[in-house]
């Protein structure tokens, strides 16, 4: 998979001459209040210091990443692809650099953390769209706890209707809005075999999860959604469902 993406960034870049240019990318971490903005919900993993955002910049198109392992970075495109992918903070690089260059190309817009009240609006156009496209009785599984999605569904499903799997110990085996937080390296499989649709946060493409999550939704054939901007730019070339409301 990380092989078809760096093809696929090898080839814009061929395409558009960036390759050997002396463009320079800058990733930079973003602060919280730069990342989300002032928010009224502080659950966020973002908000605790779970989680960071970087944001890489191609000649002021920006793309971004989520990450547990953040890193700077400053040089050229083809540094980038030389990267081996091999731990979050690479592939949280090699991601947002996809995405910034992919928007400064005009494949993709919408690669900029939405802020300050988007998250709840974002949140509340996903349940209604999961819900009209299925039924208000589907079951919802949840990959990664995003409180804002997770707190909207579960003002419209039932505690039975709605599962969710994480991989911060600080939620494993609590209950967060209602719902019961199972371990995302142990009970993920499950998660396919007991709901109908499956939501994942687009930063399991940074920690590798990803691969596991589109081979479970294909074996159980139960179709799966990545929300977010970390996972912009590599949807469009593995023909993943993206939802994605009020980025910018």
């Amino acid at each position: 998979m990380y092989a078809k993406l760096k093809e696929s960034l090898r080839d814009i870049a061929v395409k558009n001459g960036s390759m050997k240019t002396e463009v320079n990318i800058t990733a930079k971490i973003l602060t919280p209040e730069e990342a989300i903005g002032k928010t009224e919900r502080k659950d966020f993993p973002l908000l605790k210091g779970k989680e960071s955002l970087i944001q890489a910049n191609f000649k002021n198109a920006l793309g971004q990443a989520f990450t547990d392992t953040p890193r700077t970075f400053r040089g050229k495109l083809e540094k980038i692809l030389e990267l081996k992918l091999k731990d979050n903070g690479e592939r949280a690089l090699f991601v947002a650099t996809l995405n910034a260059l992919m928007r400064y190309v005009r494949i993709i817009n919408d690669t900029v953390h939405c802020k300050e009240e988007e998250p709840e609006w974002c949140a509340k156009e996903m349940v209604k769209t999961i819900i009209d496209k299925y039924s208000p009785d589907v079951k919802i599984g949840i990959v990664g706890f995003q409180p804002a999605i997770i707190d909207n569904f579960s003002s419209r499903l039932s505690a039975e209707n709605l599962k969710v799997t994480d991989l911060d110990r600080d939620n494993i085996n609590k209950i967060k809005y209602g719902v019961f937080v199972w371990d995302g390296e142990e009970m993920t499989e499950e998660l396919f075999k007991t709901c109908d649709v499956v939501l994942a946060t687009g930063s399991t493409i940074v920690n590798d999860s990803l691969s596991q999550l589109i081979s479970l939704s294909d074996r159980y054939k139960k179709p799966i959604y990545f929300y977010g901007t970390t996972i912009a730019g590599a949807s469009r070339f593995l023909n993943l469902k993206r939802l994605c409301f009020q980025s910018s």
